[in-house]
């Protein structure tokens, strides 16, 4: 269901005051953008394209335990840190430490598996840590065949495929800014950035101004749903 930038959402992106001229739709009762113009924007994703997927619910688990307590209810983890695993329902598992997972979830579902995940989780003597993320982290995600150009000139990091392939995960400096960045798979390559909330503003608009160069503009989410 796409609805205007006037309706009055509980919850909204960091990002939203920049997102007045755009068209949004509703996904587990959270805004997205749904597109910025009115045309396809497909094509412009697989050029070059720039997501805002903070309203996509994600939350974090940490301490001896959380590995198991991830297991237990159906998750598959990567083997060491650094590392992220794709699951069944589109959502991916970031390993960033020996004993600290981020988790995030998948548009197939508005992430509501993630989200209930977060809700369901009650202190115990189990040495499992609710990390809560939806409040601390902006999601964005960019695509296209320059990702690794675009990055190159604010990130000290190689994210070439060849040397960054999917399933890599980067904790490292964007634009000046400790970001976590994860190669996920596609016809063309994509990177989902993780960034301090407060920084969404300057990060958004830095990255926009890298991909400049290549034609790299925000895309909105109905897109990003049909990229393979």
């Amino acid at each position: 269901m796409v609805r205007s930038m006037t309706t009055d959402f509980p919850e909204r992106s960091p990002l939203h005051v920049l997102h007045a001229d755009a068209e949004l739709i509703t996904l587990a009762n959270k805004v997205h953008v749904a597109r910025y113009t009115g045309e396809d924007e497909l094509a412009q994703l697989e050029k070059g394209g720039l997501v805002d997927l903070s309203n996509l619910p994600r939350v974090g688990f940490r301490g001896p335990a959380a590995a198991q307590y991830l297991q237990d209810n159906g998750y598959t983890l990567p083997e060491r840190p650094n590392k992220a695993v794709a699951q069944s329902g589109g959502e991916w598992i970031l390993r960033l430490s020996q004993t600290e997972y981020f988790l995030l979830g998948s548009l197939a579902d508005g992430g509501a598996r993630i989200e209930q995940e977060e809700a369901a989780w009650s202190l115990s003597d189990s040495a499992c840590y609710l990390l809560p993320r939806q409040d601390s982290h902006a999601w964005l995600t960019m695509t296209g065949p320059h990702c690794a150009e675009v990055m190159a000139k604010v990130c000290g990091v190689d994210l070439r495929e060849t040397a960054f392939p999917v399933g890599s995960v980067a904790q490292t400096s964007v634009a000046r800014i400790n970001c976590i960045i994860v190669s996920v798979p596609g016809q063309t390559q994509r990177l989902q950035i993780l960034c301090d909330r407060a920084s969404a503003h300057y990060l958004w608009h830095a990255l926009l101004d890298a991909f400049n160069e290549f034609g790299g503009k925000a895309v909105g989410i109905e897109a990003l749903q049909r990229l393979k």
